[in-house]
């Protein structure tokens, strides 16, 4: 295993649920780089295998989606990757640099959002705000514990 891929697992492995997302979200901007750089190659293989790829991550993030209880953003998110999907198609089928920079675009609009949410809700409670800590259990027997104060 490559350290970029050690690196990656580790960051999953620890990763909140807006976390993940943010993952997914890096993951497909990438293979959408990764397939412009082959189509300016004129790497058919790699463009497609790249476009797949970001197809499949589309497909996992929609997938997470709880269309019943998400509302309008739910709603909004599902319409959004449609969209994406069926750009990508269009790219692959129109071999265009210029649809793909769009999906580009589009993603790291959304990953930039989400960063944001994970900045705001990972922010730290004001010191007046905080509620008395309790140590973790201690013992062979203790269930790890994760210091949610530190």
């Amino acid at each position: 295993m490559d350290a970029k891929s050690s690196y990656r697992e580790a960051a999953v492995r620890g990763a909140s649920p807006v976390g993940l997302v943010i993952c997914l979200y890096e993951q497909a901007i990438a293979d959408l780089r990764g397939a412009l750089i082959a189509l300016e190659k004129n790497d058919i293989e790699g463009r497609t295998r790249k476009i797949n790829h970001a197809l499949v991550v589309i497909g996992q993030l929609q997938g997470t989606l709880d269309l019943q209880r998400g509302g309008q953003v739910a709603t909004s998110l599902d319409r959004f990757y449609n969209l994406i999907r069926s750009g990508l198609v269009e790219a692959q089928l129109k071999q265009s640099a210029t649809i793909l920079r769009r999906q580009i675009s589009d993603l790291v609009l959304l990953y930039e959002a989400w960063v944001e949410v994970e900045r705001a809700t990972s922010a730290p409670l004001p010191e007046t705000s905080r509620t008395t800590q309790v140590p973790p259990p201690s013992g062979p027997s203790a269930p790890p514990f994760a210091d949610w104060n530190a």
